[in-house]
């Protein structure tokens, strides 16, 4: 690409948004100098690359990469030195835990949704030996652990017990009454790696030994006493071989360190090139950004696009095409409009995506992969060069017309302007012509009208313009295509208040032909405006009338569903009457058998026929409840994991907890688990699970549980609930049972145990302990 055409579209901002993602000295010199790809593979890959990233940053919400010192200098003169020193390796072992911690987390994890990612990491090798040697080893960026080896751990021992011989026996002479009279403090100090006291100068023959050092008045000698020489001299040596101990130790770990420094150094790259796609997959989120479609036809569909430089409180979307039905697009419109910033959005959207980039834009974007993009925008005139605004700019499209093919994107900037309005004009629709011949993908900005004429003429040309609110004065931003931009020069002179009679005698000025053309271009303008307005309020009232369909289709579902539920309900209870009957029944036949006085034979056969009659009724009632349970809904094709189900033969609803095998689906049903078949199951409507959550129906005639669940209940609503349920549990001889009414605001819980201060059946009531729910649950006691 171009550098000037990098600069001139502002690449090199997106640049710097993008290194200040990056997490690593190595990805952030790697985004400086990111460079776009002119081949659609490669650009395709780099945007697999940024959408793994963003799959990865989604689903655990950090990086894999950690910040690590940049070591690649060392690494590649580590086998010219003896050793590195302790920092030099504390930073090697920081590097390579790098390393392990981005190995760890995408090699082989999550495979197909990060198939690319780890396979980066899949080449990077770990070295954990010699990273926790390192940590083992060294302290800090100056200090070597004694246990790093029994020879230093010994020497640093003996240091420190001839440490203590020394200062002891100097200690005894600076507290004695014999020396203290000549020292010019009592203190023990060191110099030149010796212990030595402060002896007065008047005194210095009174205490025989060495004298190191002196103040600087004279006044003040720092002698080792001759009494702590051989002393001195067994520490010196010992600080000796402690140092040639850390040299050995210190070369060790370098000796480690040297036959792996290029595997490491070429590591230390591949972390840079993992951090620099999830640096891109941070800006995306930032921006807002999604992944283009590509192709190489040279098709450009921009949805919604957002310049990404611009603030998102400011910036107004567009909607472009270009390459399809027209490969030249010329932009008009009034200045301050937008037209510069919609060139710089189409050249920066392909800059970047062709850097592996997403853009701001709406999902089904799409974007052309261009080997070459020029772009000559904004005024390069120069007085050192003798450069005109209109030389400058010819200059660059001279340059331009050089290697402009049909894999390239030009963008041009108010081309034939800065010279004699007539030839400008003529030059430019050459240049456009020329251009457009050659099969490049252009778009162009004027505001010659012969230029709007010009495109309306040709095939595979098109006008579009930015809207301007002329009673506002000032632009929308907005983009239309398809029309040419209509001058506003007069009504925006008349709005500032130029005399009428200015503008009138202006427009005499005006040949018939411009009269027409801008008269036309005015009438097109409002047509436009108007079949907008009239786009959007279609669009509104098609979301209007799917809104309507979906509620209709809604209420015929739950009016279906309260249907069956009644009829099963119905069905129900004449179970419970025909069980009823059926007992009574036994009740009379056992009073008939006790009576002697009849024919039991004949009475049995009444009897038994009576029975049979009884068993096929509710055998009837049965089937039809199971029938009707079934048509409630046909089983569904396939459950996805979290999915909502009922099961038929049990008549609970549960909670799908795998992927469907051999005909068998692994649902939960409360605390149990179990596979049931498809066919056995029916899918659950989100208004039924939403109205689960808001409304409890208590019934009198299932098992009485030790809880009741009333959250989402007003208090009015659960009072009755809670006395039906309280009266159940004194029939079932139940005496503590809980009420979880949540915690929320606490009006549910002041409701229902001011209510229950009254109840006949309470004999008193608590919140809930810890582990009992605390203040989301009372526990009540029955009488």
């Amino acid at each position: 690409m171009n550098q000037k055409t990098l600069n001139t579209l502002e690449y090199n901002k997106i640049l710097e948004q993008l290194r200040s993602k990056c997490a690593c000295c190595v990805s952030r010199e790697l985004a400086v100098a990111l460079r776009p790809f002119d081949e659609i593979d490669d650009v395709r890959a780099e945007l697999d690359l940024t959408a793994e990233a963003e799959t990865h940053f989604i689903r655990t919400g950090n990086s894999p990469v950690d910040d690590f010192p940049d070591m690649r200098s060392t690494l590649k003169r580590v086998n010219a030195v003896l050793h590195l020193s302790c920092e030099e390796l504390l930073n090697v072992a920081k590097c390579l835990k790098a390393i392990r911690v981005a190995q760890e987390q995408l090699s082989g994890q999550h495979e197909g949704q990060t198939e690319r990612l780890s396979n980066l990491a899949s080449g990077l090798m770990t070295h954990r030996v010699i990273e926790d040697e390192i940590n083992r080893c060294i302290l800090s960026e100056d200090e070597v652990f004694d246990g790093a080896s029994p020879a230093l751990s010994r020497i640093r021992r003996q240091m420190k017990l001839a440490n203590e011989k020394v200062r002891q026996k100097l200690n005894d002479m600076i507290h004695s009454s014999t020396y203290s009279k000549y020292l010019q403090d009592p203190l023990v100090t060191i110099r030149n790696g010796r212990f030595v006291i402060p002896v007065k100068q008047e005194y210095r023959q009174n205490i025989p030994g060495l004298i190191h050092d002196q103040s600087g008045t004279g006044a003040t000698l720092f002698i080792e006493p001759s009494a702590v020489v051989e002393l001195g001299n067994e520490y010196k040596k010992l600080v000796m071989e402690e140092a040639a101990e850390v040299e050995r130790i210190l070369t060790e770990l370098t000796e480690m360190v040297k036959p792996q420094a290029n595997d490491i150094f070429q590591d230390l790259m591949t972390l840079g090139v993992i951090d620099l796609c999830f640096a891109k997959a941070k800006l995306a989120k930032d921006m807002r950004a999604v992944c283009p479609k590509l192709n190489p036809e040279g098709r450009i569909m921009i949805k919604k696009g957002r310049h990404p430089l611009i603030s998102r409180e400011k910036v107004v979307p567009i909607d472009l095409w270009l390459g399809q039905d027209f490969t030249t697009l010329i932009v008009t419109g009034p200045n301050t409009g937008g037209k510069t910033v919609t060139l710089k959005t189409i050249g920066l959207f392909t800059l970047m995506a062709q850097s592996g980039m997403f853009v701001p834009a709406n999902v089904g974007t799409e974007l052309a992969v261009f080997r070459s993009v020029f772009a000559d925008i904004g005024d390069e005139q120069s007085i050192e060069q003798s450069l005109s605004t209109f030389s400058s700019h010819m200059k660059n499209i001279v340059g331009i017309l050089d290697e402009a093919d049909d894999e390239s994107l030009i963008l041009l900037d108010e081309l034939g302007a800065g010279t004699d309005p007539v030839e400008g004009a003529a030059l430019a629709q050459s240049i456009l012509e020329e251009l457009h011949s050659r099969g490049c993908r252009t778009a162009a900005t004027t505001h010659y009208s012969e230029i709007k004429a010009f495109a309306l003429t040709h095939e595979g040309m098109q006008n579009a313009s930015m809207e301007f609110d002329v009673d506002r004065l000032c632009p929308t931003y907005r983009l239309f295509i398809g029309i040419p931009g209509k001058s506003n020069a007069f009504e925006i002179s008349k709005r500032l208040g130029m005399s009428d009679y200015i503008i009138e005698n202006a427009r005499q000025y005006l040949t018939k032909q411009d009269v027409d053309f801008e008269t036309v271009l005015a009438s097109a303008e409002s047509e436009k405006t108007k079949a907008e307005r009239e786009r959007e309020e279609a669009e509104n009232a098609r979301r209007e009338l799917d809104a309507l369909r979906a509620d209709m289709r809604a209420e015929r579902r739950k009016f279906e569903t309260e249907k069956a539920e009644m009829r099963v309900k119905a069905k129900e209870e004449a179970r419970k009457l025909v069980a009823d009957a059926k007992r009574e029944m036994e009740s009379v036949i056992m009073e008939i058998r006790s009576i002697k006085a009849i024919d039991q034979r004949a009475a049995d056969r009444v009897i038994q026929q009576s029975r049979d009659k009884a068993r096929e009724l509710d055998k009837s009632l049965y089937e039809t409840q199971q029938e009707q349970r079934i048509i409630e809904g046909s089983a569904p094709k396939f459950v996805t994991p979290g999915q909502t189900v009922k099961v038929v033969s049990l008549d609970k609803e549960g909670t799908v907890i795998g992927k469907a095998k051999n005909g068998e689906v692994p649902v939960q049903v409360g605390i149990i688990k179990l596979n049931v078949k498809l066919d056995d199951l029916r899918e659950v409507q989100e208004s039924k699970i939403a109205q689960a959550n808001v409304k409890v129906e208590y019934a009198a005639n299932k098992t009485i549980g030790l809880e009741l669940d009333i959250r989402g209940m007003m208090v009015d609503d659960a009072a009755p609930v809670v006395d039906r349920y309280l009266d159940d549990c004194k029939r079932q001889g139940l005496t503590e049972v809980s009420i979880i009414h949540g915690k929320g605001t606490g009006a549910l819980r002041a409701g229902i145990q001011n209510h229950l201060k009254h109840h006949p059946r309470v004999k008193s009531f608590r919140n809930g302990n810890y582990g009992e729910g605390d203040f989301g649950v009372t526990v009540v006691t029955l009488k």
